[in-house]
């Protein structure tokens, strides 16, 4: 009634008129302001938190007078005491309304809380997981009622919280009534609220009121390494991350390698699920060790992963993915069960594998384009996860256009003569003088540069072993800075480069970057094969890149994201010079680091994500490059460093791009086929 007492909430702004004595969490439900509540009203939770303001108000037309609500309660009282609550602070479902309030819900008392992630462009995660907990008060069993005990906690929980037609596993229900009796029917439910594709479920049950937080996984299943976030469920703190090297790697680095080995091999792709579901279960076991939480109070998973590694961890073998026209067993969503997947976790713990876009488009771009989210992007960008299969996402608020392109393993530090994975010891930052043509280095483990004091000691434990993904980058952007290697990617010869360096390799020339021989050490090279390698894998991730750019009808694009582990550390002026990625200005490109994991986060954290996400993918472009002749016309140009054809005039107006051609009469190709150059005149 109008003449009833008015609440107004903040910062919602919600507000309507409710009878005297109504308790504000009350108040707060009609109104659907987000005021959180596990035990149900009965003061035990203090999830429901608000501060009364007192005053006037001009804004919201009331004067809140110093007894608008009802007086401090025992209730209150024992809980302060007890665990402290801050002054001004009362709980919601025990004070009531007495006259016109206005009431402050602050963020640790919201539903939807907001996690900030910690990035340069940090963006908010909405908390509304999956698996939430209820508290509630349980009928007795009665002679004169022949119910079980299911049936009735059913009850209790569609009379107490609305959640009906609830589902219950054996796992669950075999602990059932002990719960209710040690907890003298009052118990706690951790409950998957459930989605569009199946019914809400009760994953656990705890005598009494369950304080202790339930976990979830953000898993990042790549065919290089397995990334895991160990998150709370209701506060979305990021309580411990792992990660493992794929144990699939032994059935080789690359992906055709692995649908190869099960093609060859017979119960092949029964091998690689069990290696890669015995790895997983490893990394759970570590990360719930190291944050202290046992592994059957994690009850929610999300998976990303490529196609193939998709196949893999669901135990289908990948044959037709290893061909045209690539088809995937499934494309969508999955909802399964960690028993299902042979997981070692609760066996009620529920797994939710995001869709995939195309048979080489995997839910790990999902999660990425879930991340970054293309489609609600103003200005056009273009977002590149760069792996041994880089996905390339191009797209605004128009649309958006996805594809896959083989870079291969280069970029890893793979194929490469002196290549090595990211270690202690590995080169990762390079420069070289473009006078004297000598290299400067740092390695993994040091801050120091190679020319430095103290360089030898800092590194003396590690030593100088080889050169990682970013490191060749890197090595190769600089060469053709300093006129050590041409367009073509041919290494010149000392009299051409003006540097010793420059030694004769078989037919070709090799770039020599440090001579550890002496101490025991390598001898680390940089080969015409090495450039041939790198060259290979840029051209084909520009040349995907450059294909959506078709499609979409542009010839530039706004801005670059790099996302994955390895774009993190991936220098933009070395990848420009390189030919990488289009020409845009350096400021533009940018980092995500691993989109694809903190997709998975946002898709575990907020089950609307999840329906957004799928949503999404059915409307998201898919081009297939094998099929696409402009594919190969782009790879052509782009295996020139940077290129043969665009123009680059961002990057022509930062660096001066020394103008020489080493194929004095020979082969443009840099291969050890190749014939030695000979010189003009």
């Amino acid at each position: 009634m109008q003449n009833d007492p008015l609440v107004v909430f903040t910062p919602s702004g919600k507000r309507g008129h409710f009878p005297v004595g109504t308790p504000i969490l009350t108040a707060a439900r009609q109104l659907g302001v987000d005021l959180d509540s596990v035990c149900g009203g009965r003061g035990i939770c203090s999830k429901c938190q608000i501060t009364p303001s007192y005053g006037e108000f001009a804004k919201h037309g009331v004067t809140v007078a110093p007894d608008a609500l009802s007086e401090w309660n025992a209730v209150e009282e024992r809980y302060k005491s007890k665990r402290g609550l801050i002054d001004g602070r009362r709980l919601g479902c025990q004070a009531t309304v007495q006259g016109d309030v206005v009431i402050d819900v602050p963020p640790e008392s919201q539903v939807h809380k907001q996690v900030v992630r910690k990035r340069a462009e940090a963006r908010e995660i909405i908390m509304n997981p999956a698996v939430k907990l209820f508290y509630v008060v349980v009928a007795e069993p009665d002679m004169h009622d022949p119910s079980g005990d299911l049936e009735r906690l059913r009850m209790a929980l569609e009379a107490q919280w609305q959640i009906s037609n609830l589902q219950i596993d054996l796992t669950t229900l075999q602990t059932l009534q002990t719960a209710l009796r040690k907890g003298q029917w009052k118990v706690t439910c951790a409950i998957h609220l459930g989605n569009h594709a199946f019914r809400p479920r009760i994953m656990q049950v705890w005598p009494g009121f369950h304080e202790e937080p339930i976990f979830g996984l953000a898993v990042d299943l790549g065919s290089t390494t397995i990334a895991a976030h160990l998150c709370d469920l209701q506060s979305g703190e990021v309580v411990a991350s792992s990660g493992i090297m794929n144990p699939q790697i032994r059935f080789g680095e690359d992906l055709m390698s692995r649908v190869s080995y099960t093609m060859m091999n017979a119960g092949g792709a029964a091998e690689l699920t069990a290696a890669v579901r015995g790895g997983m279960n490893a990394l759970f076991s570590q990360i719930a060790a190291e944050a202290g939480v046992a592994k059957t109070d994690i009850l929610d998973a999300v998976f990303v992963c490529n196609p193939v590694m998709h196949h893999l961890f669901l135990g289908i073998d990948p044959f037709e993915l290893g061909q045209a026209p690539f088809a995937l067993a499934t494309s969508d969503a999955l909802n399964l069960t960690a028993a299902e997947l042979g997981l070692d976790l609760n066996p009620s713990t529920r797994v939710y594998l995001l869709p995939c876009i195309a048979g080489h488009v995997g839910a790990d771009a999902a999660a990425v384009a879930l991340s970054e989210a293309p489609d609600k992007s103003e200005d056009l960008v273009l977002v590149v996860d760069v792996g041994t299969n880089a996905e390339i996402l191009l797209g605004n608020r128009e649309k958006v256009l996805a594809c896959s392109s083989p870079t291969g393993p280069a970029f890893e530090g793979a194929q490469i003569s002196s290549g090595q994975r990211a270690a202690p010891g590995a080169i990762e930052r390079v420069e070289i003088d473009p006078v004297t043509k000598a290299p400067r280095f740092k390695v993994i483990g040091s801050d120091l540069w190679s020319n430095e004091d103290g360089f030898s000691e800092a590194v003396a434990s590690t030593g100088i072993t080889g050169i990682c993904g970013s490191g060749i980058i890197e090595m190769v952007a600089e060469m053709r800075l300093a006129g050590i290697v041409d367009g073509p990617g041919l290494i010149g010869a000392p009299e051409l480069t003006g540097t010793d360096r420059c030694i004769l390799d078989g037919r070709t020339y090799s770039y020599l970057v440090w001579d550890g021989t002496a101490n025991g050490g390598p001898r680390i090279t940089v080969t015409n094969r090495d450039i041939r390698e790198i060259q290979m894998a840029k051209a084909a991730l520009y040349s995907g890149a450059r294909l959506l750019m078709d499609k979409f009808g542009v010839d530039k694009v706004d801005r670059i994201v790099l996302a994955g582990a390895f774009g993190a550390h991936i220098s933009p002026k070395h990848a420009m010079v390189l030919g990488m990625i289009p020409d845009a200005p350096l400021d533009k490109v940018t980092s995500a680091g691993n989109a694809a994991g903190t997709g998975a986060r946002i898709a575990l954290l907020n089950q609307d994500a999840r329906a957004e996400i799928e949503q999404t993918v059915r409307d998201i472009h898919k081009i297939e490059t094998a099929i696409e002749p402009r594919f190969q016309e782009h790879f052509v140009n782009a295996s020139n460093i940077p290129n043969s054809v665009e123009p680059f005039p961002i990057l022509n107006s930062i660096v001066t791009l020394p103008d020489v051609n080493f194929n004095q009469g020979g082969s443009s190709d840099g291969d050890s086929g190749g014939r030695r150059r000979r010189r003009r005149g």
